[in-house]
């Protein structure tokens, strides 16, 4: 049986420390399917649309990364795919508390999915879309914070 696992996120935009969990990710599982939710009470920069672009732009040599996006709960479209794994990153202790509910919940929800952390590369363990886009909004270097086609994206956005 192959391990499919779902890497969910918002990914508004997605960052190099979304990209060192993925890839590390992908060395694990057969097939990590990286998924946006679609979550209508967020208001995003990028569409899902955009967002679906850029990621399978910087993941298309990534070979066993698929793409896609989802509504509704996590553990539901997870069976939809014949994912039996969910993969979270941890930036610092803080996210710990947050990351342990929803994995309860999931838990709870679907006792046949596990979740698995795979804790950030140090040098990105203050990083986070929102940090970015707001570097980003006055024009400040993200270069080492997120791919180039990503920073394009993001001036693009914030020059019109």
């Amino acid at each position: 049986m192959a391990s499919i696992a779902v890497c969910p996120g918002s990914f508004d935009p997605i960052t190099f420390g979304h990209l060192d969990i993925i890839s590390r990710g992908a060395k694990v599982f057969d097939q990590v399917y990286v998924s946006i939710l679609n979550n209508s009470s967020k208001k995003p920069l990028f569409t899902v649309e955009e967002r679906i672009q850029l990621i399978r732009e910087v993941t298309k040599d990534i070979p066993n990364v698929k793409v896609d996006s989802f509504h509704g709960l996590l553990v539901d479209y997870a069976k939809e795919i014949g994912a039996n794994a969910i993969i979270r990153g941890l930036r610092a202790v803080s996210d710990f508390e947050y990351e342990m509910q929803l994995t309860s919940m999931n838990r709870f929800l679907n006792h046949e999915i596990e979740t698995f952390y795979i804790m950030t590369n140090n040098q990105y363990s203050f990083l986070s879309s929102s940090i970015v886009k707001e570097v980003a909004q006055y024009s400040g270097n993200i270069s080492e914070l997120v791919p180039p086609i990503v920073e394009q994206a993001l001036q693009a956005k914030f020059k019109s």
